[in-house]
């Protein structure tokens, strides 16, 4: 077998070889006499089968598999030749060649991709100057407001008065579309804060003015772009009776008991004390938007430009593919019928797609040689706590949505995306810390 090998870059290698038809053959004898030990066939005793009997039953596929064969020590050696360690190699090797010649031997071609070589040196200095946010006495107090606001509790007010925005009505109401009551248009004892927007638009600001004890019609049109597909742009009219008006019940001035609440960690919770966390929270959050929003697009920009790296050809070509795809859906039916049905025009397509994926793929391995560097690292459980408290947000079953992510082999990208997170947000506050 003869087995050619070179290296186009620290990412790229590629091996090329003949497999003559002699080799193949072999095998396949080879294959054909293994198999002959377990088969039983009329006429022979088990293991007895002649190698000649089974290749006449399964030569197609006893060739199929000496080729195979043959392809992987094809790739054994050459990654041999090379001297690639495995654990350098990255995705599945890319067979570009297979052709059967008239003699019957298989000229091949393989590409392998590995991890590129990477000098990175004065990163630091590209992560670009910014201003430390600054927070108001008044942006502390109204968060504390919130606070009081939120955590109070609801009771009925004490004067007689009209509904008004910011109350809590407390209904039944009961809704008819053409004159017909519709399913789930109906509720008793159902508390309504007015201007929260949870009801259909104009639904709260046509309840303003009620009084305890009213019963008023009040007449509404689902939005087009309704959840609920049956009801979608359809008028509706509905009964509505006023029990009770509510309000928070914000206390005047913040007692022990609420402090206690507010910072159940801390023996001697005080006011002072409450001022100095939540001012610190609002600096964290409006710190962590300057990173994201202002810092890292800088840095991101910063890195892929400076850095020339060699990248493994399969992956950045993977990256275009699901860019691709991706892109696929937000398509017109047209465009869609085109691209799925004209390989040229693809093609060309995809290309539109290529210099995203480099830099998408560049910034991976960037982060990659960076995090080993600053010894950033994530452990497995870190990425299922990120995905536990993903699912607890959005409404989702944790354990179905894990188990989601491993079946589309998202778990490596997840945790990839808390590397770089954990890097930036230490790179960025060493910067901070040295204003």
């Amino acid at each position: 077998m003869d087995i050619k090998t070179a290296k186009t870059d620290s990412a790229n290698a590629k091996v090329e070889a003949t497999i003559s038809k002699e080799d193949i053959d072999q095998k396949e004898t080879a294959l054909a006499q293994a198999a002959a030990k377990d088969m039983q066939i009329a006429g022979f005793r088990k293991g007895k089968v002649p190698a000649h009997v089974v290749k006449a039953r399964y030569g197609d596929k006893l060739k199929e598999d000496a080729k195979n064969e043959a392809l992987r020590e094809v790739y054994e050696k050459g990654v041999e030749a090379l001297g690639i360690e495995q654990a350098e190699i990255i995705g599945e090797p890319s067979v570009k060649k297979f052709d059967e010649t008239e003699k019957g031997d298989v000229e091949v071609e393989i590409f392998i991709a590995t991890k590129p070589e990477m000098k990175i040196e004065g990163y630091k200095e590209l992560v670009p100057d910014f201003e430390l946010p600054e927070v108001t006495d008044e942006e502390v107090q109204q968060r504390i407001d919130e606070m009081l606001k939120s955590s109070a509790p609801i009771q009925k007010i004490k004067e007689e008065r009209p509904l008004k925005e910011g109350d809590f009505a407390l209904i039944d109401f009961e809704g008819f579309i053409d004159g017909e009551p519709f399913q789930g248009g109906s509720a008793e004892g159902y508390t309504l804060e007015i201007g929260s927007g949870n009801f259909i638009p104009g639904f709260e600001e046509q309840m303003i003015g009620m009084k305890e004890g009213e019963t008023k019609e009040i007449t509404v049109k689902f939005p087009e772009d309704y959840h609920a597909k049956e009801f979608a742009g359809k008028e509706a009219t509905f009964k509505v009776t006023l029990h009770e008006i509510q309000e928070k019940a914000i206390p005047a001035d913040i007692d022990e008991e609420t402090l206690k609440k507010f910072l159940p960690n801390e023996e001697a919770p005080t006011v002072e004390l409450l001022r100095e966390k939540v001012k610190e929270q609002i600096e964290a959050e409006k710190l962590s938007k300057v990173y994201n929003e202002e810092v890292k697009p800088k840095f991101v920009e910063a890195l892929v430009e400076k850095y020339e790296i060699d990248l493994p050809e399969n992956i950045v070509e993977q990256e275009i593919d699901m860019a691709f795809r991706n892109a696929l859906p937000a398509m017109n039916e047209e465009e869609i019928k085109t691209y799925t049905t004209d390989v040229e025009a693809a093609k060309e397509k995809r290309e539109e797609f290529r210099k995203d994926a480099i830099d998408s793929v560049k910034l991976t391995f960037i982060v990659d040689e960076l995090a080993k560097m600053e010894e950033v690292a994530v452990e497995d459980q870190e990425v299922m706590q990120t995905l536990y408290f993903e699912a607890l947000q959005s409404g989702q079953d944790p354990q179905q949505l894990i188990k989601q992510y491993e079946e589309q082999g998202l778990l490596p990208a997840v945790k990839m995306a808390i590397v770089e997170d954990k890097l930036f947000t230490k790179l960025f506050n060493e910067k901070k810390e040295s204003k």
